[in-house]
C-alpha cells in the first residue's frame, strides 16, 4: 500500500502573490494514483493557479483565500494514505491597517446609542469557501459577501480592481450582499472582489471566475464521486460520476487488472504503467445544471469484481479521470461438494422405454422361431397305393410318441381310412389303431393339389386326431 516515504512539515506559510509547492512524498506497489482537495473540495484543471506535478502541488500568485487545509491522497489497489498541509498566507499590508482605527481612552469607540463599535465580519463564511468558479458561456453565478458590523458597513464590488459601475450590478442595489452574474460571456471572466468596510475596519474577498467557452476545455469532474463501496457477496452496488463539460462528454468507466490475469480478457490498455480493462458503459444523462451523470451498476458482486476503478470522462480538448475502490466481502455460505447424478437420471426416457420393449420383441422373435421349428417334414410311407402314381397324402406311422406326425389327409378322407381299417379285422385293427393313435395331436398346414386338368390349388387344413 502507499506509504509516506520522507519527512513533512504540515505547517506551510507562504506571502501574499508568491509561489509555494506542497510535497506529496508518497511510495507504493504499483505506484500510488494522487488527488489533492482543499478545504474537502477537490483541486481539478478549473484552479488556473493550482497546477497538480508528479512530486505535488504547485500554486502560483497565491492569495489570500488560498489559506486553508490541503490533502494529498494516495491510493492504488492495496490501499490509500494522506499527506496533510495548513497553509497559512502572510499580507504585509495589512499590518498597517488597523492603526487607521480612532481609539479612545479605553481604546475602543461606542456610537450615540451607547453599542459598542465593531469592525466588519462575513456571516456566512461557508458559503464563501469556493472562490475559483468555472462556468460555462450562458450559465449564471451568485456570489456572496454577507457581512455585519457596527456600524452597519458598507460593500463595494470590484472587477479586476476595477468598481463595477451601477449598470453592471443591476438590480443588486436591494442586495448588494450578493452579486448576480447571468448569461455569462467571456469577457465576464476575471477576479471579483467585494470590500467591505465601516469607520472601525474593512475586510475583503475576492472570487476568480473563469467563464468557459465551447470546445475549449477538458471536461472537468465534480462533486466527489465515484466514493469507494463495499459490497456484500451477490449483492448490486453501483459507482457514480458526473462530468462538467461544454459538449456531451464520453464517459468510459475503467477497472484495473491485477498483474498476470491480462490474458483473461479480449484487451486492455495501459495507464499510468498499470493494465486496465474498458467496462460496458450505460447511457450519459444531461443534467438541468449543464454536468453530465454516469452509472456504472454491479450486479451479484463475486469476489473478483473488488478492485480499482476508474472513471474516465473525455472530449476534443483533453479528459479527466478519478478513482474509487470496491470491497467485496466474502461469500457466508461455503461451497458445497457437487451430488453425482443418477444412473436412472441421466439416461433419456427413449432409452428407458426402448430397451424393455425391444427384450419384448427379441423373445417373441425366439419364441415364434422355436414354435415353427417344431413343424419338421414327414418321412414318406415304405409303400405308397400303386393306384397313386404322385401320393398326394402321407400316413406317418408313429416311432416316438413325442415326436411324431400325422399326414395331412381331409377330414372325408380321414373317416373313409378309419372305416377301411376297422373292415380288415379285429386283429389288425387295434394294433395300428395303437400305433398311429396314442395321443391328441394338432396341426394347421397347407398343401397343394395337383389335378388331371393341370390345375393347382392350396388347402388349408385344422386337424384333430385321436
Amino acid at each position: 500500500p502507499p506509504r509516506i516515504a520522507d519527512k513533512v512539515i504540515h505547517r506551510q506559510s507562504v506571502r501574499l502573490g508568491r509561489t509555494i509547492k506542497l510535497l506529496c512524498p508518497v511510495e507504493g506497489d504499483p505506484p500510488p494514483l494522487t488527488m489533492w482537495m482543499k478545504d474537502g473540495r477537490t483541486i481539478h484543471s478549473g484552479w488556473t493557479r493550482f497546477r497538480i506535478l508528479q512530486q505535488g502541488l504547485k500554486i502560483k500568485e497565491v492569495e489570500s483565500e488560498d489559506a486553508g487545509t490541503y490533502i494529498c491522497k494516495a491510493t492504488n489497489g492495496f490501499g490509500s494514505t494522506n499527506v496533510n498541509y495548513t497553509l497559512i498566507v502572510i499580507d504585509d499590508a495589512s499590518s498597517g491597517k488597523d492603526s487607521q482605527v480612532p481609539e479612545g481612552s479605553n481604546g475602543e469607540y461606542e456610537d450615540h446609542s451607547g453599542k459598542q463599535w465593531a469592525r466588519p465580519r462575513f456571516t456566512q463564511p461557508a458559503k464563501m469557501r469556493r472562490r475559483v468558479i468555472a462556468r460555462p458561456v450562458g450559465s449564471s453565478i451568485r456570489l456572496k459577501c454577507v457581512a455585519s458590523g457596527n456600524p452597519r458597513p458598507d460593500i463595494t464590488w470590484l472587477k479586476d480592481n476595477k468598481p463595477l459601475t451601477p449598470q453592471e450590478i443591476g438590480e443588486n442595489k436591494k442586495k448588494k450582499w450578493t452579486l448576480n452574474l447571468k448569461n455569462l460571456k467571456p469577457e465576464d471572466s476575471g477576479k471579483y472582489t467585494c470590500r467591505v468596510f465601516n469607520k472601525v475596519g474593512e475586510i475583503n474577498a475576492t472570487y476568480k471566475v473563469e467563464v468557459i467557452q465551447r470546445t475549449r476545455s477538458k471536461p472537468i469532474l465534480t462533486g466527489t464521486h465515484p466514493v469507494n463501496t463495499t459490497v456484500d457477496y451477490g449483492g448490486t452496488t453501483s459507482f457514480q460520476c458526473k462530468v462538467r463539460s461544454d459538449v456531451k462528454p464520453v464517459i468510459q468507466w475503467l477497472k484495473r487488472v491485477e498483474y498476470g490475469t491480462e490474458s483473461k480478457y479480449n484487451s486492455t490498455i495501459d495507464v499510468g504503467g498499470q493494465k486496465f480493462v474498458v467496462l460496458p458503459t450505460g447511457e450519459v444523462w444531461s443534467r438541468p445544471d449543464g454536468s453530465y451523470l454516469n452509472k456504472l451498476m454491479i450486479t451479484r458482486a463475486k469476489e473478483e469484481d473488488a478492485g480499482m476503478y476508474i472513471c474516465l470522462g473525455a472530449n476534443t480538448m483533453g479528459y479527466s479521470f478519478r478513482s474509487a475502490f470496491l470491497t467485496v466481502l466474502p461469500d457466508p455460505k461455503p461451497p458445497s461438494a457437487p451430488v453425482p447424478p443418477s444412473s436412472a437420471s441421466s439416461l433419456p426416457w427413449p432409452v428407458i422405454i426402448g430397451i424393455p420393449a425391444g427384450a419384448v420383441f427379441i423373445f417373441g422373435t425366439i419364441l415364434l422361431w422355436l414354435c415353427q421349428s417344431r413343424k419338421k417334414p414327414c418321412s414318406p410311407p415304405a409303400a405308397a397305393p400303386a393306384h397313386r402314381p404322385q401320393p398326394r397324402d402321407r400316413i406317418c406311422v408313429p416311432q416316438v410318441p413325442d415326436k411324431d406326425c400325422i399326414s395331412s389327409i381331409n377330414y372325408e378322407e380321414y373317416v373313409a381310412q378309419q372305416q377301411h381299417l376297422l373292415s380288415q379285422g379285429p386283429g389288425l385293427a387295434p394294433a395300428m389303431a395303437s400305433k398311429m393313435y396314442p395321443k391328441i395331436y394338432t396341426d394347421i398346414h397347407t398343401h397343394t393339389h395337383s389335378h388331371v386338368e393341370g390345375k393347382v390349388h392350396q388347402h388349408q387344413h385344422i386337424q384333430y386326431q385321436c
